[in-house]
């Protein structure tokens, strides 16, 4: 049994999908682990830790795809990664709906077994596989970084020789993974933080941090969804949820925006009249900003000024933290690929709840709708 990796090819990508870590777990399994000479060092993790985790350092990705029976990836695979893989090969990799549409031709062609992490369910026995989630508590903390560098104001209360600084006022709208690391972080950072989250559940949760939660009452009783995820609103209940959106705004430095609904566009949370109401040198870090933006005026990937308010729509901000985005990750993919390696071999059974709903493509068919 040879498992692959290879370098990252996505434009900014930085993390690799196995580690020197869990590779040497795999080796000590019976598996092979082939990797591509240099996959890991944009992650900080060289050639030479690969090896001594007992890994075989291959020349070429292309080497790599012809060998393995499972490749493992951050990002999906590119169409000529994907013809190039071994005919019945296993592919593990994040694979969004709209790459899914243009790679189940080649994947089903090729008869490729392929799982997609995003898909993973949200049940209590995947929490160890689950990377969005680890990924998410990421971009929450790095979202929290990047306000700060932006913002013309210290977080901490200081008492200086010059006189008393106050301290800043922090707005986390959604209390998801990334919500809750966001606050937790400008919470260590000694920011005045307060959350919104149409889920009423979440609201212990983000107490606990040392947030306030800003609750609104709504037309719908149940705002959550099966996996934990929030609903899209009403009518009703959405122009009540940009009311008291809009007022709080208009009292914080720093707004971070998690909110996201899964297949669906991001839900407009700022309007452009809010921003124009923020005070003079607010920052908003809109996290939705690949899903189209939790702001009216977020442009994906790039930084926006209105007025005098900063908005910034950064994209894959794991993959600026690559060391700890690759450990993260590598040890969700271990805990899958433990779900279909038994004794040093595959073997991959479909009454699983977490394979059956993570897999696009088994047997030369497709597994989903797109």
């Amino acid at each position: 049994m040879k498992i692959g990796v290879v370098k990252e090819t996505a434009p900014g990508e930085r993390r690799v999908a196995l580690v020197p870590e869990t590779v040497g777990r795999l080796v000590k399994g019976g598996v092979e682990v082939q990797v591509e000479a240099g996959a890991g060092e944009a992650s900080f993790f060289t050639d030479a830790s690969y090896r001594e985790a007992g890994a075989v350092l291959v020349p070429s990705a292309g080497e790599v795809l012809a060998q393995c029976d499972v490749l493992v990836k951050v990002q999906r695979p590119s169409v000529e990664e994907a013809a190039r893989l071994r005919e019945g090969a296993v592919l593990i990799s994040f694979i969004p709906a709209a790459a899914a549409a243009e790679l189940l031709p080649i994947l089903t062609r090729r008869n490729i077994t392929a799982f997609s992490m995003e898909k993973v369910p949200r049940i209590t026995r995947a929490q160890p596989m689950d990377a969005l989630s680890s990924q998410s508590t990421i971009a929450g903390y790095k979202a929290v970084l990047l306000g700060a560098a932006a913002l013309g104001k210290l977080f901490p209360l200081l008492m200086t020789a010059a006189g008393t600084l106050a301290p800043a006022k922090v707005f986390i709208l959604g209390a998801g993974v990334a919500g809750l690391q966001a606050i937790a972080t400008a919470r260590r950072l000694g920011a005045v933080v307060s959350a919104f989250d149409v889920r009423p559940a979440v609201k212990e949760q983000v107490e606990s941090l040392g947030a306030k939660f800003l609750a609104v009452e709504l037309a719908e009783k149940d705002t959550q969804d099966a996996g934990g995820y929030a609903k899209a609103l009403s009518a009703e209940s959405h122009r009540r949820e940009e009311e008291l959106v809009g007022r709080a705004l208009k009292e914080m430095d720093l707004a971070i925006t998690t909110a996201l609904i899964p297949g669906r566009p991001a839900p407009r949370l700022i309007t452009a009249a809010m921003v124009r109401g923020m005070r003079p040198g607010a920052v908003i870090v809109d996290l939705a900003a690949e899903a189209g933006g939790n702001c009216e005026l977020t442009q994906p990937g790039r930084e926006v000024v209105e007025g005098m308010v900063t908005i910034l729509g950064p994209l894959n901000l794991p993959s600026s933290i690559p060391t700890h985005g690759s450990q993260m990750y590598s040890r969700n993919v271990s805990s899958f690929l433990a779900g279909i390696l038994k004794d040093g071999a595959l073997k991959i059974d479909f009454q699983d709840e977490v394979l059956k709903a993570s897999c696009l493509a088994h047997a030369g068919e497709p597994r989903v709708q797109v």
